[in-house]
Formats: C-alpha cells, sequence, structure tokens
C-alpha cells in the first residue's frame, strides 16, 4: 500500500487495535498502519488464505454489489485494488448501461456511463483487499481470539481484555481501538460498562429474507449485464426482488427476495418459481436455461439498525466504530461494504489532519461517518417501512410527502438523463441524497420524463439470443472436459 508522505504522521511506539477482520476492519487496519507502528486485529475465526467463505459471513453466499462511491473509496485507500478485482475476475460494469433493472416506476433506460459497479463473489473482493493489507509489516491478526471488553481509564479507552485458547485471557494496550466487528457488535455493551451515557438505536424491519443460488452463465455472456427486478412498495403485498449478478468464473449469482409474508425458502424446486413470481420474470427466464452450480441458500438478518454514536456527549477518546458496527441496512440495497469503505475514508482524513493523539479525535470521526451512514439509511429505510408487516418508526407525514417526489424522480429517470445521473450518483453513495433536490433536477421532476416507458426489458439481440439458447448449444464446463 502507498502513502502519501507528507499526509502520513506516524506516531512511534504507538499501538492500534481493530476488532474485527472483515472488509472495514481490513481497510481500516490498512490505514491505521500508516501512522502507528502496530497494527492488531481481533478476529474470531481463522481466515481463509485465498477467495473462500469465512463462517462468521454467511450473507457472503449472497449478491453483493460494490457501488461506485465505495469502489473510488476503496482505490483511494489501497491503490490498484480495482485492477486487482478485474485481474482476478470481477466485473466493472458502467450504469445504467450495463443494467437492466425495473424499478418501482418502470425499466430503467442503458443510458452512456454515469457511475458503476464492481460484481464479484463478496470473497473475492475481501480477499483482494485482505491480501494487500496483509502484506504490509505493521499488520498482524491475532486468530481464534475473542473480545471481552474495552479496557479505559480517566475518559479513555487505552486497550482491550481479551481470550485465546492459546493464551487465555490478557490486556492489549492501545492507543485507538476501532470496532470493525459488524452486525453482531457489542459495542453498547462494552461502552456502557464504561458508564458512557445510553445509545441510541433504531430499527425498521421489513420481514426480509433472502434466497441465492449459482448458476454457470451461457456462452457468450462474459459481457451479460446486471438484471434485476425491483419490488414497487405502493403495491399492497410482500415486497419480493430478483437480482442476476454476474461473478468471476463464468457464473451467475441470482439472489431472491421477500419481505413478511412473502419470503423465498431454501427449496430448490421452488427458486425459479419464486423468480418467476415478481413483477417481471425476466430473471426466472435466464435460469430456467442456466445449469446450476450450487443447493440455495437462505439468510434472514436484514434488519435496518442504526446506532446514533455521533449523538453521544461524552464519547470516549481513543475509540471509533465503523461499518456494520454502526448501521446494517436491507441487502437488497447493495449499500454497507460502500458506506464501511467511505467511513475508514473519514478515519483517514481525520488523521492524516490531525494525527493519533488529537484531543476530540474519535468523537469526529465518528461524526464523520455519519454522513454516508444517513444517506444509506434513508434509501433504505424510506422504502422498507412501507412494505406490509414492516416494524419500525412511523416516517410522518413530512416523510409522505417527500416520498411522493420520490416516486417521481424515479419515474422521471426512468426516460429522462439529467434526472437519471443525479439519482444514480446517490444510489451509488457518490452524491448526498440532498443533491436530489437541486433546482434543475426538481424542475425536471416537475416536467416528468421526456420519453415513454419501455414496454419490457432492454436487453440487446445478442443478450436475447444468450438467453434463449437451448442448453444443449452452450459450450461445455471446463472441469468436466
Amino acid at each position: 500500500m502507498s502513502s502519501d508522505p507528507l499526509r502520513t504522521r506516524r506516531s512511534h511506539g504507538r499501538r492500534a487495535v481493530v476488532i474485527g477482520g472483515g472488509l472495514a476492519g481490513m481497510l481500516a487496519a490498512g490505514v491505521l498502519g500508516e501512522y502507528v507502528d502496530e497494527v492488531l486485529v481481533i478476529e474470531r475465526d481463522v481466515l481463509p488464505d485465498g477467495p473462500r467463505s469465512r463462517k462468521s459471513l454467511p450473507q457472503a453466499h449472497h449478491a453483493h454489489l460494490l457501488w461506485s462511491g465505495g469502489a473510488r473509496a476503496i482505490e483511494s485507500l489501497l491503490p490498484g485494488t480495482t485492477d486487482r478485482w478485474l485481474a482476478a475476475g470481477a466485473r466493472r460494469i458502467a450504469l445504467p448501461t450495463g443494467l437492466v433493472s425495473m424499478s418501482s416506476q418502470g425499466w430503467f433506460r442503458r443510458f452512456p456511463e454515469m457511475q458503476f459497479l464492481i460484481a464479484c463473489s463478496r470473497d473475492l473482493l475481501d480477499w483482494v483487499v485482505r491480501e494487500q493489507v496483509l502484506a504490509g509489516p505493521r499488520v498482524t491478526v491475532l486468530e481464534r481470539t475473542e473480545l471481552l471488553r474495552l479496557e479505559a481509564s480517566a475518559g479513555r479507552v487505552d486497550g482491550v481484555r481479551v481470550r485465546s485458547s492459546a493464551e487465555g485471557e490478557r490486556v492489549l494496550r492501545a492507543d485507538l481501538v476501532v470496532d470493525a466487528s459488524g452486525r453482531g457488535s457489542r459495542a453498547p455493551e462494552w461502552l456502557r460498562a464504561l458508564g458512557v451515557g445510553e445509545v441510541r438505536e433504531e430499527k425498521v424491519d421489513s420481514g426480509l429474507a433472502y434466497a441465492s443460488r449459482i448458476f454457470r452463465s451461457p456462452e457468450g455472456s462474459e459481457e451479460y449485464p446486471v438484471v434485476n427486478v425491483q419490488a414497487d412498495a405502493r403495491e399492497p403485498r410482500p415486497g419480493c426482488t430478483a437480482t442476476i449478478v454476474p461473478i468471476e468464473g463464468r457464473r451467475w449469482l441470482a439472489t431472491l427476495s421477500g419481505t413478511r409474508g412473502g419470503q423465498p425458502t431454501n427449496a430448490a424446486d421452488e427458486f425459479e418459481d419464486f423468480a418467476r413470481s415478481v413483477r417481471h420474470p425476466v430473471v426466472a427466464d435466464l435460469i430456467s436455461r442456466a445449469e446450476p452450480l450450487t443447493d440455495v441458500v437462505v439468510s434472514r438478518s436484514t434488519v435496518n439498525r442504526r446506532r446514533y454514536y455521533e449523538k453521544i456527549r461524552d464519547w470516549p477518546e481513543g475509540f471509533v466504530a465503523l461499518g456494520d458496527s454502526v448501521a446494517t441496512y436491507n441487502p437488497v440495497y447493495g449499500h454497507g461494504m460502500s458506506v464501511a469503505a467511505q467511513g475508514v475514508l473519514a478515519l483517514r482524513t481525520a488523521l492524516a489532519a490531525h494525527g493519533t493523539d488529537s484531543p476530540g479525535l474519535a468523537r469526529r470521526v465518528q461524526r464523520a461517518v455519519a454522513g454516508p451512514v444517513g444517506t444509506a439509511w434513508d434509501l433504505a429505510t424510506g422504502q422498507d417501512i412501507l412494505y406490509p408487516g414492516a416494524i419500525g418508526k412511523d416516517p410522518g407525514a413530512g416523510a409522505r410527502v417527500l416520498r411522493t417526489y420520490v416516486d417521481r424522480l424515479m419515474l422521471t429517470a426512468t426516460g429522462r438523463p439529467l434526472v437519471a445521473k443525479a439519482l444514480f450518483d446517490v444510489m451509488t453513495l457518490s452524491a448526498p441524497t440532498a443533491s436530489l433536490a437541486r433546482p434543475e433536477i426538481a424542475l425536471a421532476v416537475l416536467r416528468g420524463p421526456k420519453l415513454p416507458p419501455l414496454p419490457g426489458p432492454p436487453l440487446s439481440d445478442d443478450e436475447l439470443r444468450v438467453a434463449k439458447a437451448p442448453q444443449g448449444e452452450r459450450e461445455a464446463d471446463p472441469a468436466e472436459a
């Protein structure tokens, strides 16, 4: 990893501890290695030495989209990462050019590139980052190690107490502790033990479950678009979606989702039927002619949950929470990784400006992290709270007025490039939600779509030909040759 010597302020003899060895944890460890002499990553599992699944990351079996806002953040943190992903088989897909997507208001047109996404398996995304970070001399992973509590004195977190089978309990002193332990973070409990004020928490639960299966993609599908059929929360029925994401190894990762009362199951003989039951059967049509390579995997940990750490007045020095430890989102929107990366970027910006021992550093970072968290939270919960049986705070009259504007904006985006770009800028976390209310965007929304609605999925003739090719005409699996 390269760093700018004019921006790096290394504090000699200092140590940082990162809780969790996932994507957020590794990115944070890489950044901290520029500013301290030693970074210890506390990890309960054994990290794989290649692009393989981790026990503590069951959601890795499902489709993951790294939006351009997150990809740019990671590239800034670890230059060269994008090229490494692509060399390993990932694809850079232009948006909306490489997207066939039915929104709540109709099919998006495949306008020239406005943003992009990185498409591959989550295992590959994580591995490329992990390999680069651990190649550095300052980062060490303590595997099979459990964090028991934070250690603190004089209002400052100054270490952690851990336990491992090899060394038992011990205290690791640290000048900065970063919680990147993910969805299962126990930070509120750790902070409560230190006498920190109660953490305000908000949840929106649509009851969503999602099911995924990997297929061998057809011959000629190397440049196939992402295909997605979204739900329409205005309809009085569960919100069901179907998505195909092309991943490395000439495979399609198909992920289905459904909110309370309409969840998919792990039954293989029901997978295609569920895909056919959503608002358009295009995903079902595609996988019906593809060879399944795996069983169906189902997950249900999909609650939107946000912890408002930035609101705590007595936030301790020396402790920062990032990524899913702060907020988790319905995976359908694909924002978790991008938010985590932008949070780490906020950490690096603060360290570059103030160093590791600046008073108020942790609180400053926590407030900066809240920016991308808030954007993703608004996008996810504004939709999820509308589904039948959703559990969460009533959004109120103001939110309902905003929803009317957003519906009109979504409709306009299907047929007006200016509005489509504004929408994709926000969706990819490349711009704040407030940008959707810029005067020129609001005026275009008032005017509505310039082009008529598309009657069906905007697949090219070649893409349709690939989709309709009989299995007997497809290229044989190299493993079977």
